[in-house]
């Protein structure tokens, strides 16, 4: 735990008092990597509006809030088309806010500045952000359920329900059932999906995705010698239409692909890998109908969408597992987390 000192926001940004935030496993991948510390991660959180910025107009001070890691400006051409969720105006700055390069961050005790995380940074008493990367909520709204919008669940639906657009009577395949994965299950079931298979190395998992529409559920560890991808084409008569890789694995994003159904398989890759690593995929399996595409955020547009899953959520689409979910709440009135190397 360190005391620091965050800078007032400045034109256009928000300083933001957090709430509650919790651990994604995109955070512990960046953390583990060298040349980008001192660093205050944390991007899934929800927060109250404690100050704003010059030109800031959508939000207000008191206003609940959902930090996200990607902006949406809705004036460049990627945030005005339905293809794309990457704005282009305002892309991702690695270690400093978007508009001018700096950080709202230093050390108390000596002034030395530290680095932001993927526009976010929610492990610390406040933050500042972008109002690009600001989406409102009711107040009333549970504050433990808006910060899993703020990330997995959302990457985990809209992946589901914009990237691959499941067909009904689908059969799904999902590769790591964190809370991602059994989002993913979630937004593959309220678009119809028939048959979805669940792959996790941990049993318990199978009993909590039960409950979010995982049909079947694959122990890599018990397939009695076959591939995962052997035992799903078994279990689907030739593969699965929809793969997605939800742990950030080479391996499994490559066995994902050879368990999705030859013609017309797609393999939906949402796991963040912390190197280049390539993926092996044949390149006669491409040409003979599989595809895979990459999704960042599940394609949500985070200040459309967000507020539209938020409704599905309180209308009991979106089913809550709260007890299968961790929060860390932030208690202490003076001090934060930073995770260095």
């Amino acid at each position: 735990m360190e005391e620091v000192e965050v800078a007032p926001p400045r034109a256009h940004e928000v300083r933001i008092k957090i709430l509650c935030t919790s651990i994604c496993h995109t955070d512990i991948t960046f953390w583990r990597q060298e040349g980008i510390h001192p660093s205050i991660f944390g991007h899934e959180a929800v927060g109250v509006v404690e100050s704003v910025g010059e030109h800031v107009r959508e939000v207000a001070v008191g206003d609940m809030v959902v930090p996200v890691f990607t902006a949406q400006c809705s004036e460049c051409p990627d945030c005005l088309s339905d293809r794309s969720n990457l704005c282009s105006k305002l892309p991702n700055v690695p270690g400093s806010m978007p508009r001018d390069g700096t950080t709202r961050f230093s050390f108390a005790s000596t002034g030395e500045p530290i680095r932001h995380f993927i526009s976010v940074s929610s492990f610390t008493e406040y933050t500042v952000v972008d109002v690009t990367h600001v989406v409102k909520f009711d107040a009333a709204f549970p504050p433990e359920m808006a910060c899993l919008l703020s990330c997995g669940v959302s990457t985990g639906v809209g992946a589901a329900w914009k990237v691959a657009a499941v067909e009904p009577g689908s059969n799904v395949a999902v590769f790591g059932l964190g809370a991602v994965g059994l989002a993913v299950a979630q937004g593959a079931r309220m678009r119809g999906a028939k048959r979805i298979i669940g792959v996790d190395l941990n049993p318990d998992k199978f009993e909590i995705g039960k409950r979010l529409g995982i049909t079947d559920f694959i122990n890599p560890n018990d397939t009695g010698g076959k591939t995962v991808s052997q035992v799903i084409k078994e279990m689907t008569g030739g593969g699965a239409d929809y793969c997605f890789e939800c742990i950030g694995s080479t391996s499994a994003m490559a066995e994902a692909f050879q368990s999705s159904r030859m013609g017309w398989g797609k393999t939906i890759l949402l796991g963040v890998v912390g190197n280049a690593t390539p993926i092996g995929i044949p390149s006669h399996d491409i040409i003979r109908g599989r595809s895979v595409i990459g999704s960042l955020f599940g394609g949500i547009k985070p200040k459309n969408d967000i507020p539209m899953l938020a409704q599905k959520y309180l209308d009991k689409v979106i089913i809550s597992i709260e007890q299968d979910f961790a929060w860390f709440y932030i208690h202490s009135p003076s001090h934060i987390l930073i995770l260095q190397i």
